[in-house]
């Protein structure tokens, strides 16, 4: 062993002591937070790391990360976070933060701005489908290289339903962890109580479907208290709540498994217009029915995504200025390169 190999080991030696002065494992999760752009994720992973700092615009991919002990005199466990900024225009990012080193401790959070239903099952789709194709490309790369870790993830996410509930055959669970968030409810709140009820009842059936937790937050204390617990489950492994409210004319909160099918009901609409509506999956039902209330606004993420450099919170002057020289320079070189090739003289054969 090198100098360096001993210093190592015998910190750890030092900070992470059990009772009988055995090393203690420390824990590390990682979480990816991605939905709606100025939806409220970076202030919910403040609020879950009890940080006073007022929100920044997320670019692109940002990382912070925080620790908690699980009992007095114990190391301390490690919570990766990630972010994913720009809505659904950074996609390909997703695989980033993602990889088979970390599949079996890694875990989602959707934040879905509720204020903006006609953004919302869009968003929904698209990040969960790559998320998900990307994580299944892991999976089956693991059943050749280590089976038995591929099969511990694919189980695990089954039990988050009994097998005797009467939905388990019906559902498709999420291959990893995952709670939705329903932010901004302050404005959802003042939504008329028709467009809240088919909102709310869509999210149930896609959580319970995939096996997610759901839960609707704001600015309120008592809110993000709520979303804090869920998060702080996947992150530090704390007792999951299993507390529920399903009230539509109130915030919603169902920890994982702890919805049904019956409960939630069939989708919003007449037996006469789901009788048209032609589907081929439940999900697929419900996203017809949602989208005949709240038509799919057409937009582009891409369009509205600043250019950082323009950004005044990272201004560098020595940088700028640099970078304005040689954008005249390459002004003035595709003049004098169009000059040159409209003076040239093309032969005619």
């Amino acid at each position: 062993d090198t100098l360096w190999d001993l210093a190592i080991a015998e910190v750890e030696k030092r900070e992470n002591p059990d009772d009988d002065g055995k090393r203690v494992e420390v824990c590390e999760k990682s979480v990816l937070f991605m939905g709606n752009k100025n939806g409220g994720k970076t202030t919910i992973i403040l609020r879950c790391l009890e940080r006073e700092e007022i929100p920044k615009p997320t670019l692109a991919l940002e990382y912070t990360f925080g620790r908690r002990a699980r009992r007095h005199n114990t190391p301390k466990d490690i919570a990766h976070f990630w972010e994913l900024g720009g809505g659904t225009s950074l996609l390909e990012l997703i695989r980033i933060p993602i990889t088979s080193n970390n599949i079996r401790s890694f875990a989602v959070v959707l934040v879905l701005d509720l204020s903006k239903p006609n953004e919302l099952w869009t968003t929904m789709e698209k990040l969960l489908q790559v998320t998900r194709n990307h994580v299944n490309k892991i999976l089956t790369k693991l059943e050749k290289t280590n089976p038995e870790v591929a099969t511990e993830i694919k189980q695990r996410m089954r039990k988050n339903l009994q097998r005797d509930h009467p939905d388990y055959e019906l559902v498709d669970p999420f291959p990893i962890p995952l709670v939705i968030i329903g932010s901004k409810y302050d404005i959802f709140h003042e939504f008329d109580s028709e467009m809240r009820k088919i909102i709310s009842k869509t999210l149930r059936f896609v959580s319970h479907y995939y096996g997610s937790s759901l839960v609707f937050t704001s600015k309120s204390e008592a809110l993000l208290l709520k979303a804090r617990a869920l998060i702080n489950h996947l992150a530090f492994g704390y007792d999951k709540s299993k507390s529920v409210s399903v009230d539509h004319s109130k915030p919603l909160f169902i920890p994982a498994g702890l919805d049904s099918l019956s409960q939630i009901g069939p989708p919003p609409a007449s037996d006469s217009d789901i009788g048209k509506m032609h589907a081929n999956t439940p999900l697929e039902l419900w996203k017809k029915v949602f989208e005949k209330t709240f038509p799919p606004k057409s937009f582009c993420d891409l369009h509205d995504t600043k250019d950082p450099a323009e950004d005044l919170q990272y201004a560098e002057y020595e940088v700028d200025v640099m970078r304005a020289q040689k954008n005249q320079e390459l002004e003035q070189y595709k003049r004098n390169a169009s000059k040159s090739w409209k003076e040239m003289d093309f032969d005619s054969d």
